[in-house]
């Protein structure tokens, strides 16, 4: 009986010695800095399970034993905080490390910019083809109702709640605009300043100009003048799709849309695009000025005129310009 007893107490201490042998080498396994020598992304896709995740990080070259990964994570009772994402891993990344990653759940923050002056139609379009979002884009999406900036998401997050975002901060920032308006201004609410907003983001894209093409428009408006603006004629043309790719025609100048500012009175029926904070805020702030027109002056910017018999002369200084650098 105490022969046996010796045994049984042998047995366990060596069984008790290869597990804490086993352990100390899953712990060593663990801790040992990782395979890679450059950060490396992975996507853990949701519902992939401990060996799910052990495969894909171990086929990425994250880990080198997704045994011990499966192991360390029963042991240390973390099989069940794990995260779905997508993740960027330091060259050299432990296994505790790794895990430590994928509990924390930061994930690779992904960016999307929306410049200023895009169509409804071309933002969709580049949300559509972004990576890493899912599912479609909305429908009934209204033009001018983006807001232009760079957004940040993550890999999985829906395109339907991207774009409500940028509707939610379209709302936001053209509500603060309106508060600040000047007063008197020809516009009926808070939607015809996103229209002449959109309208000012296409005329042009210098600073110095915004508030005094704004004065113009605002003028015009004042006095009935049609805003005979050749943004709204592409827009009506083009369908609202974005740029025509060539030079508007005399009969693009009669086309009878909606939106043709030679043939309307007022402002077109929607935005023509989606315009930034600084064509708004010169949409409700306009520059306090006398003048009517204005036209290229060749130089990226405009020469502006309070009388037509100036805007003619400003017109057939242009066209000379035009011609004259047709020949070069």
């Amino acid at each position: 009986m105490a022969r046996a007893i010796r045994w049984i107490g042998v047995v366990l201490f060596l069984a008790i010695a290869v597990a804490g042998a086993a352990g100390g080498w899953v712990y060593s396994e663990y801790v040992r800095p990782g395979p890679t020598t450059v950060e490396t992304v992975v996507i853990v896709e949701r519902g992939a399970g401990i060996s799910g995740i052990g495969a894909v990080l171990a086929r990425e070259g994250v880990i080198s034993n997704p045994l011990v990964f499966r192991i360390a994570l029963r042991v240390f009772a973390r099989d069940k905080t794990l995260k779905a994402g997508e993740y960027a891993f330091a060259a050299g990344a432990s296994q505790r490390d790794v895990v430590d990653l994928l509990d924390s759940g930061k994930t690779v923050v992904r960016r999307l910019t929306i410049a200023e002056g895009l169509t409804t139609a071309e933002i969709l379009d580049l949300v559509s083809i972004a990576e890493g979002l899912t599912g479609p884009v909305p429908d009934g999406v209204g033009e001018g109702s983006l807001l232009p900036e760079t957004y940040h998401f993550s890999y999985g997050d829906s395109r339907i709640d991207l774009v409500r975002r940028m509707q939610d901060g379209m709302r936001e920032m053209v509500a603060a605009a309106w508060a600040i308006r000047a007063p008197d201004l020809p516009l009926s609410g808070p939607e015809e300043a996103v229209i002449l907003a959109s309208i000012i983001e296409k005329e042009t894209g210098r600073a110095d100009e915004r508030g005094r093409i704004a004065g113009v428009f605002i003028n015009r408006l004042r006095r009935g003048m049609r805003l005979q603006s050749d943004p709204t004629v592409v827009y009506g043309v083009a369908d609202g799709k974005g740029a025509l790719g060539r030079a508007l025609t005399r009969s693009d100048l009669q086309s009878r849309t909606p939106y043709n500012t030679y043939v309307i009175d007022g402002l077109p029926p929607t935005a023509i695009c989606n315009p930034g904070s600084a064509s708004l805020e010169a949409a409700v702030q306009p520059a306090a000025t006398g003048d009517l027109y204005f036209v290229a002056d060749g130089d990226g910017g405009h020469v502006f005129a309070r009388t037509l018999r100036e805007h003619n002369a400003n017109v057939a200084r242009w066209r000379k310009l035009q011609r004259e650098q047709n020949q070069q």
